[in-house]
C-alpha cells in the first residue's frame, strides 16, 4: 500500500518531536493542530515563535503559521489522526514514567468517532502501545480497538519513534528511515500512510513492540559504546595515559571505531532509553545495565577531581564551561554538565562557580538558587578562574586561544583543546 494521508492531524506534546513534526506536515499541506500543557509553549507557537533552540525550525514554524496550516492550543480537538509526542522519563527505581501517555490517551478517548489513527511517538518500553489500545477500550467501551481478538477495529494504533540528532532534527526528520510499528497490520499501514506525508527515507513497518524495541536498542547500542569510551578513560587515566590519543591510534584499525570519552551521557534518549530495556528484563540486561552505571558515574569523577585540585588554592573561582547535554543546542534534559556542577557546588559550598552556558540566559532548576552558583560570559569567567572546566564542546569554547587558558588548571572533559 501507498497510500497517502489526509485529514486534520493533532500533536499531543509541542516538544523537541512534537513542535517539528507539527512543522513537517502543515509545510505540506496537512492542517495540524499542536496541543500542549504549558500556555507559554502554546502562545509562542501561536505567534510563529519556536520556544527552544533548534536551527531551521523558526523560520518553518513562523511558515506554518503564517499559511494557517499550523495552530495551537491547550485542548485536544476533534481531528482524523492524533500523535502523542509527551514526556516519558524514568521515575525514581528508573522504570518507565507513562502517566503523560496515559494523560493524553485520556484527553483523546472522549474525541473519537471512529475510523481515527492514534501515534505514539513517545519513546517506550515494550508493550506500551498496546497498553494505549487497552486504554482506549476502557474509555470508550463503544468501539472496537485493534488489540481485540477478531483484529478488526474501529481506531488504528500505531507506533512510530522518532530517531533525529538534536540540531539536525528537520533534516533528520525528513530523511532518516522510519520505523512503523502497528497493534496491528492495518494498523501499522495506516500509520505509514501519514509518514509517507513527508519521509523521504524508508518506511518500514513492523509490529509495535519491536518497534518500541528497535528504539531502545538503538539507543542503548550507542549507550554501551560510549561506555566503552568512558571506562578507557579512567583507566588511562590511572595509567597516565593521554585517552584521545590511545582512541585515535586504535582507531586507525580498519575495523576499530572507538567513540570519544566525555563527563557522562545525557539527553532525553541515550541516558534514559537503557534502563527501559534493563527494566524489561533485568535478570539478562547486565551488560546495557553496567553501561548505564558507567556513564552515570562518570559526572561524580570530574566534579571529585575538580574538587581536589580547588583544595589546593586559598580561594579558588571555577569557570564551568557549559550546561547543555550536547554541543550547539539549548537542551538540558539528563545533561551530565549540570550533574558535574551541581555535585560540586554540593561538595564544595565555599567555591566560588562561575556557569557558562551561551545557549541560555537562566540557571536550570537543579542549580538555580545555589549562592556560589552565578552565570557569567565566557570572556569574564576564564579571566577570573583558577580552574576551567570544559564540560560542553560548544563551537563558541573550541575557537578561546590557549593564551587565555594559561596559568589555570584546566580540566578538558571533551578533548577539544588537546
Amino acid at each position: 500500500m501507498d497510500d497517502v494521508f489526509s485529514g486534520r492531524v493533532a500533536i499531543l506534546g509541542l516538544g523537541y518531536i512534537g513542535l517539528p513534526t507539527a512543522v513537517a506536515l502543515a509545510t505540506r499541506g496537512i492542517e495540524v493542530i499542536g496541543v500542549d500543557i504549558n500556555q507559554s509553549i502554546v502562545d509562542a507557537v501561536s505567534l510563529g515563535r519556536v520556544p527552544f533552540v533548534e536551527p531551521d525550525l523558526a523560520i518553518a514554524v513562523s511558515g506554518a503559521v503564517s499559511i494557517g496550516r499550523l495552530t495551537a492550543t491547550t485542548v485536544v480537538p476533534e481531528a482524523d489522526a492524533f500523535i502523542i509526542a509527551v514526556p516519558t522519563p524514568f521515575q525514581e527505581n528508573r522504570a518507565a514514567d507513562l502517566s503523560y501517555v496515559q494523560s493524553a490517551v485520556t484527553q483523546i478517548a472522549p474525541r473519537l468517532k471512529g475510523g481515527e489513527l492514534v501515534v505514539l511517538e513517545s519513546t517506550s518500553p515494550p508493550g506500551t502501545t498496546e497498553q494505549v489500545s487497552r486504554w482506549l477500550a476502557e474509555l470508550r467501551p463503544d468501539l472496537r480497538l485493534p488489540h481485540e481478538a477478531d483484529g478488526m477495529s474501529d481506531i488504528f494504533v500505531a507506533h512510530c519513534p522518532e530517531r533525529v540528532l538534536p540540531g539536525r532534527i528537520m533534516i533528520e526528520m525528513i530523511t532518516n528511515d522510519r520505523v512503523i510499528g502497528g497493534v496491528t497490520r492495518r494498523c501499522a499501514d495506516k500509520a505509514a500512510s501519514l509518514y509517507r506525508v513527508f519521509t523521504q527515507g524508508e518506511i518500514i513497518t513492523t509490529d509495535a513492540s519491536s518497534a518500541e524495541m528497535a528504539k531502545l536498542v538503538e539507543n542503548a547500542y550507542r549507550d554501551v559504546n560510549i561506555a566503552f569510551a568512558n571506562e578507557l578513560s579512567l583507566i588511562s587515566e590511572r595509567l597516565r595515559l593521554d585517552v584521545w590519543e590511545i582512541i585515535r591510534l586504535a582507531n586507525h584499525h580498519p575495523r576499530v571505531n572507538i567513540l570519544t570519552p566525555g563527563p557522562g551521557v545525557g539527553g532525553h534518549c541515550i541516558a534514559v532509553d537503557p534502563w527501559f530495556i534493563v527494566g524489561a528484563a533485568p535478570d539478562l540486561a547486565r551488560l546495557i545495565r553496567t553501561a548505564r552505571e558507567v556513564n552515570d558515574s562518570k559526572p561524580l569523577h570530574v566534579a571529585q577531581h575538580v574538587i581536589e585540585k580547588a583544595s589546593r588554592f586559598r580561594d579558588p573561582t571555577v569557570a564551568c564551561l557549559g550546561l547543555t547535554f550536547k554541543a550547539n543546542v539549548d537542551d538540558m534534559r539528563e545533561s551530565p554538565a549540570v550533574d558535574v556542577v551541581a555535585a560540586i557546588a554540593d561538595a564544595a559550598p565555599e567555591l566560588d562557580i562561575r556557569v557558562v552556558e551561551p545557549y541560555t540566559q537562566k540557571l536550570p532548576p537543579e542549580l538555580d538558587g545555589r549562592p556560589n552558583v552565578r552565570m557569567q560570559s565566557a570572556s569574564d569567567a576564564i579571566e577570573e578562574a583558577d580552574i576551567v572546566v570544559l564540560l560542553v564542546d560548544h563551537d563558541q569554547f573550541k575557537t578561546i586561544p590557549k593564551s587565555r587558558l594559561e596559568g589555570r588548571v584546566v580540566f578538558d572533559t571533551r578533548g577539544t583543546w588537546r
